[in-house]
């Protein structure tokens, strides 16, 4: 019989194998990427498996045996990290954390490797740092002596390495940084690679599955965002959080700890940070962080929306600027809010307000660098168009929300007290919304409208012919 070769050649950028070398590989198409790769066993079917690295096989269990206290969550030691992650840090769970390079992500996970809740060890994996320099931001972050003492650390990217550390120290948090320094021999000699990432990754979680800790994966997003970026493992873990900046926002420099995907909670909740010499610093009420302080009139263009963000409320600011097309087609400049959201409340303007809006160009933005995706705007940036191109100015400390339908009609929102209540303790004494559901008394002065026609004539008031069009 043949004897099977022991080794094969894989493809370092996609991962396909060939049993010759070849210059090229046939499937990405990538040159000199082969590279000799040892062979895993393969077990035949019918034959019993043996557990990962000696140990039992795992075995069906009732569900009513199940201990409750697997799923008992560890308290990170930092408010806007536990709400982003549903309330804590979830035991046997993959956390992976993704951002742009020298965001913040590393600071984040050392001080919630600092503050975690918990007494055992922490293992913190750096490929890019030595550990003196870890040490200096530790200083600088003002960790005190006991969480240094309890932080273990190893600078090594080989995941060999790494396994035999977890096995000794036992640790119950691992945080690696990052998941494009690792390699493996198995895997080729390529750290970065989508194999190498696939295969380290997936040794990590698979400890972490069988033993009461928890992974953090810190993974840089460059601009395809695929092959060393988070999205290639997305898959394979059970939270990915996105950590974005905002170096121009009214409170400093702030960050957004967001989630597109959460197994153990809502995807909905956001964390708001202050990077400051300690690091970073949860912002306890984000309330004023998204508005421009004034005095006297608004400019026109500008309104002030009650949005949700998870289980908060958060008062932003909308601006808007139209100006006449520079060609034949108009267009639309938004980032903050979804550029083919800003064109269908355009629409609905131009088509029940009977204000021309095709010829022209949208500008749109959000004060605080704040993204805001929750439905309960729509009304306040129709608001902020119809005044900017109509340059009448809204009343100042005035607050809208609503849904805003294809037909003109403000829909109901989820909340709608809670937001009342929320502008009228920041100082807004007017609101405008959709009509409440129940006859529960809201404060201030508030106004229910049915469609777009009866918020734009609580807002501006009976508006003369000459503000409807907008000077060229």
């Amino acid at each position: 019989m043949k004897k099977q070769k022991a080794f094969v050649y894989r493809c370092s950028a996609c991962g396909h194998e060939e049993q010759k070398w070849l210059g090229r590989c046939p499937e990405c198409g990538e040159w000199n990427t082969l590279a000799e790769t040892a062979v895993s066993p393969v077990v035949k079917r019918g034959m019993p498996s043996q557990g990962r690295r000696g140990e039992p096989n795992p075995e069906s269990i009732p569900l009513a045996a199940v201990d409750p206290q697997e799923g008992k969550r560890v308290p990170s030691g930092i408010d806007e990290l536990d709400r982003v992650l549903g309330g804590g840090i979830m035991k046997r769970s993959c956390i992976l954390v993704g951002g742009e390079p020298g965001i913040g992500k590393s600071t984040l996970l050392l001080q919630a490797a600092a503050l975690a809740g918990t007494k055992g060890r922490v293992l913190y994996v750096s490929g890019e740092e030595s550990a003196g320099q870890i040490r200096m931001r530790g200083d600088r972050l003002g960790l005190d002596a006991g969480a240094q003492q309890r932080i273990e650390v190893l600078c090594s990217g080989c995941i060999e390495d790494i396994e035999r550390s977890i096995e000794k120290t036992r640790p119950l948090v691992i945080i690696i940084d990052s998941v494009q320094t690792l390699y493996s021999a198995e895997a080729g000699l390529s750290p970065g690679a989508l194999n190498q990432m696939r295969f380290c990754a997936w040794e990590l979680i698979s400890w972490v599955k069988e033993h009461d800790a928890a992974l953090f994966l810190v993974a840089h997003v460059t601009k395809d965002g695929l092959i060393a970026g988070p999205k290639a493992l997305e898959h394979m873990v059970d939270t990915v959080l996105y950590f974005e900046g905002n170096f121009s926002a009214a409170g400093g420099d702030c960050r957004f700890l967001r989630a597109v995907k959460n197994r153990f909670g809502s995807v909905d909740e956001i964390g708001i940070f202050t990077m400051g010499e300690k690091g970073l610093a949860p912002v306890e009420d984000p309330s004023l962080l998204f508005l421009v302080r004034r005095e006297g009139e608004l400019p026109p263009g500008v309104a002030t929306a009650a949005v949700l963000e998870g289980s908060r409320t958060l008062l932003v600011e909308i601006q808007a600027l139209t100006s006449p097309a520079k060609g034949s087609m108009s267009r639309v400049f938004s980032d903050r809010i979804d550029s083919a959201r800003v064109s269908r409340v355009a629409a609905a303007i131009e088509k029940h307000l009977a204000l021309r809006l095709s010829d022209q160009d949208l500008y749109i933005n959000a004060a605080g660098g704040i993204k805001i995706s929750e439905v309960g705007a729509e009304l306040a940036l129709a608001a902020a168009i119809y005044s900017a191109r109509t340059g009448l100015s809204l009343p100042a400390k005035t607050c809208i929300a609503g849904d805003l339908s294809l037909t003109g009609e403000v829909r109901p929102i989820r909340r709608l007290p809670v937001r009342v209540r929320t502008a009228a303790n920041l100082g807004y004494d007017s609101f405008v919304g959709p009509l409440p559901d129940s006859a529960e008394a809201l404060p201030g002065r508030f106004t229910g409208v049915k469609n777009i026609g009866e918020a734009i004539k609580a807002l501006f008031g009976p508006a003369p012919p000459a503000a409807r069009h907008s000077p060229s």
